[in-house]
């Protein structure tokens, strides 16, 4: 089983907010997912990101892939560097 970190779309029509949930790969964008790593609203300004560090970096070690977007959140609330810190020992 493929588990991807990636965005999971809610909200209203319009007003999207999005999860950011372990899923396998093969389930659709809004489908099934394992876990809730955490989330992301693009239309506050700034934009909120809260994600659960230790969860994110516990599915990076386990061999989760994230997309773009969510390498890119990752980077921004600093678990991406914890991440490549602890692949470095």
């Amino acid at each position: 089983m493929a588990v991807k970190l990636r965005l999971m779309r809610m909200g209203k029509k319009k007003q999207p907010t999005y999860r950011v949930v372990a899923a396998d790969g093969r389930s659709p964008r809004d489908g099934r997912f394992i876990e809730i790593v955490g989330s992301y609203d693009p239309r506050q300004e700034p934009s909120a990101i809260r994600i659960d560090n230790e969860k994110a970096v516990h599915w990076l070690r386990n061999g989760a892939q994230p997309t773009e977007t969510v390498e890119k959140l990752l980077k921004i609330c600093g678990a991406w560097d914890e991440f490549k810190a602890g692949a470095a020992k």
